[in-house]
């Protein structure tokens, strides 16, 4: 379903050097991810029951954390699949 009040725009860090001109050409567009086919989530036991101890061992109630995965089309086209593998605490600083 599109929603075009969730949507945020997105921008691209500031460098150096660019490799496209950065002036935005032709009209707005709207990219969702479920707009044109059906999301799936899979995530590993492993991966999920470490980002439990983890959420369970800090001290405050709100930390930052990175779920790391692949995203692919499926062989029908008609979905695509997130699947999360990956646990990554990151750093407090």
């Amino acid at each position: 379903r599109f929603v075009p009040e969730m949507m945020v725009p997105f921008n691209f860090p500031l460098s150096k050097r660019a490799l496209w001109d950065p002036v935005p050409m032709g009209d707005v567009i709207g990219s969702h991810i479920a707009y044109y086919r059906n999301p799936k989530l899979s995530m590993m036991e492993k991966t999920l029951r470490l980002a439990y101890r983890h959420a369970k061992q800090h001290e405050k109630k709100l930390f930052s954390c990175f779920l790391l995965g692949t995203l692919a089309v499926d062989e029908d086209e008609e979905s695509i699949t997130l699947t999360i593998d990956r646990f990554d605490p990151g750093r407090e600083v």
